[in-house]
This record gives structure tokens, C-alpha cells and sequence, in this order.
């Protein structure tokens, strides 16, 4: 059953389900951020429309900044603007950010603990005929490791908006990943967000979904198809996953005595890979991992993928039904 505390999104299993892209929910919490605080600057790679920071762009054409595609000197200027007292904000894909410029990121920004706001576009198989090149699919893997960073993957595009926001509000480096491709607006303006506070979407007993960005929304479905088989499941939203809400993780086990992660992400490293070091160090239960599998992605549109490499719907619904077997 759903968590009616948290205020979802009614027609969270209607076919016709609003679908929003993530980046949307990006642009127009950058640009409330700038309402806000005139602190608030943004850098951009050459794709501002992609990345949606020409919303921020068109507001407040004086703290735009079009740096061209030089990723790696947009985050060292990022860098300075903050130690300046700038609250600034780099977009472009998530594969040149942070993948181009980690060393910046790492050096410049996080081992200075400067105020950067890091944000990668077009994460995971969602870029679609774009292909292997493009498709993000080490980047939490990358940030998670890093000192001083936090890293959050937002499930809906409201859910974006809310974490763009209270990362703007957060003092220290924070990198937020979001998709390309329209998906399930699954909470409401209403819903609750605070960085490093998981939510239970969905209460359970016999084993826990911990998922985080849209693919939520398939976990979902899963659920809901299992429930009526009389396997009941918790559905948790990890929208953050440094740091990771311990306390929250472990209660699941301790109740579901079994975990499913899910994640548009390769699974080494990844969200997945954070549940389970937490487990292991403070209740052990058996884990299934679903997301990429160590292998590249290619072209094709966003859904085929996500059915092709083993993350749709009736993909989580096996991994539940093999992690609840080893439980026995």
C-alpha cells in the first residue's frame, strides 16, 4: 500500500500518468534558486538548452555563463566563483561532467570544499539513440567516492525541482543527476524532500526495493503486480545517495529480511553498491542488484533499453522473487 503521508501523485499507476522530463524540473528549480538568492550563478557547456539552464539564462542573463565546450575550465572557473562567494551552478551531460573534468572537480572543488553545485544531464540509457558515448552510467560511482560531495538522483522531475533547490541552500559541493527523456511524475509539490532523508513509498514485508531516479517508478509497478501474487514489498525512494540514509536502510532489512536495488547505473559502484556496504556492516541480508551489468549501453529509444539490459518492470520482478528464495 501506498505511504498516503507523503502526498503522491494519485495517478501513480494510471497508463496515462503525467511524464515530465527530469531536466525540466532542473531548469525551473534553478531558476526559483535565483529568486531567491542572488548568489545564484550558472555555467553552462554549449547545451544550455539541453540541460534546461536556458531557463536561468533567459531570467538572469548577467549570472549566465556560457563557458563553450570546455567542461574542464567551467569547473575550475565554478571553483573560484564560490571561494568568491558565488553559489554557482555547471551543467552540461553527465559524461563530461563529471566525467570529463573529475580532476577539477576533485581538486579545485571538493578538496577545497568550495560551493559547487555540479549537475550531470542525460544520466543513464534514457539518452537513447544518442548511444553508448553519451549514456552516464559510472557517474555516481565516481562522485560517491569523492570527500566532501554529495550526490543525489532525483526520481521525478518535481523531485528535481525540490533537490536543485536545496542544494542551492546546502554549503559544500553537490552533484545532482538527471535524465533526458520524459518519465512518471510519481510525487506532488506536497511531497517531503530533504537531502539524505529516504522515503517508503510503498510499506512491505517480504523483501525492500531500494531504488532512486525514474526508474522508481518501475519498482513500483513491480510491486503492485507482485502484491497480488501475495508477495508484499516496500518501495523506498533513495534520492540521496551520499549520504545515504543508514538508519532507514537497515530498518528495511531488519523487517524484509531481503533487499532489490534499482538503478539506471551500472551496478559496480553504483546506488546499489552503497545499500550493500551499509548492510554489511551493520545487518547482512541477502541482495539482488538490478541496473547495468558491467557492459557499455548503445542506441535504441529509452524504453527498449531499459527492458533490453534487464531493468524494466518484470526484470525487478524476478530479482524479487530470486533474492526472496535465497532468504530461505
Amino acid at each position: 500500500m501506498l505511504n498516503q503521508n507523503l502526498k503522491l501523485n494519485p495517478k501513480i499507476f494510471d497508463s496515462d500518468i503525467e511524464q515530465k522530463p527530469t531536466r525540466d524540473g532542473y531548469g525551473e528549480g534553478l531558476v526559483l534558486a535565483g529568486q531567491k538568492d542572488s548568489r545564484v550563478v550558472a555555467l553552462c557547456a554549449d547545451i544550455s538548452d539541453s540541460t534546461r539552464s536556458a531557463m536561468f539564462q533567459k531570467a538572469f542573463p548577467d549570472r549566465f555563463v556560457e563557458t563553450g565546450i570546455a567542461e574542464q575550465n567551467m569547473m575550475g572557473l565554478a571553483a573560484g566563483m564560490a571561494l568568491a562567494g558565488k553559489i554557482p551552478f555547471v551543467s552540461t551531460y553527465a559524461v563530461f561532467c563529471p566525467g570529463r573534468n573529475w580532476d577539477q572537480m576533485r581538486v579545485s572543488v571538493c578538496y577545497s570544499n568550495a560551493n559547487v553545485k555540479i549537475t550531470g544531464a542525460h544520466a543513464g540509457v534514457s539518452v537513447g539513440p544518442d548511444g553508448a558515448t553519451h549514456q552516464a552510467l559510472e557517474d555516481i560511482a565516481i562522485t560517491r567516492c569523492v570527500p566532501n560531495l554529495v550526490v543525489i538522483a532525483p526520481c521525478d522531475a518535481i523531485e528535481t525541482k525540490k533537490a536543485t533547490l536545496a542544494a542551492a541552500e546546502y554549503v559544500g559541493p553537490v552533484y545532482l543527476r538527471f535524465a533526458r527523456e520524459k518519465t512518471p511524475i510519481m510525487t506532488t509539490e506536497d511531497t517531503p524532500f530533504e537531502i539524505g532523508k529516504a522515503l517508503i513509498f510503498r510499506d512491505g514485508k517480504d523483501v525492500a526495493i531500494i531504488g532512486c531516479g525514474p526508474l522508481l517508478h518501475n519498482a513500483l509497478l513491480a510491486a503492485e503486480e507482485l502484491a497480488k501474487e501475495g508477495i508484499e514489498v516496500m518501495v523506498i525512494n533513495n534520492h540521496t545517495i551520499k549520504p545515504m540514509d543508514s538508519k532507514t536502510i537497515i530498518e528495511a532489512a531488519k523487517k524484509c529480511g531481503a533487499i532489490v536495488t534499482v538503478e539506471d547505473h551500472q551496478i559496480m559502484g553504483g546506488m546499489g553498491s552503497a545499500v550493500a556496504e551499509v548492510l554489511a556492516a551493520n545487518y547482512p541480508v541477502p541482495i539482488e542488484f538490478v541496473g547495468m551489468k558491467d557492459r557499455f549501453g548503445e542506441s535504441g529509444e529509452p524504453n527498449e533499453l531499459i527492458e533490453a539490459f534487464g531493468m524494466g518492470k518484470n526484470a525487478i520482478k524476478e530479482a524479487v522473487k530470486k533474492v526472496i528464495q535465497r532468504k530461505k
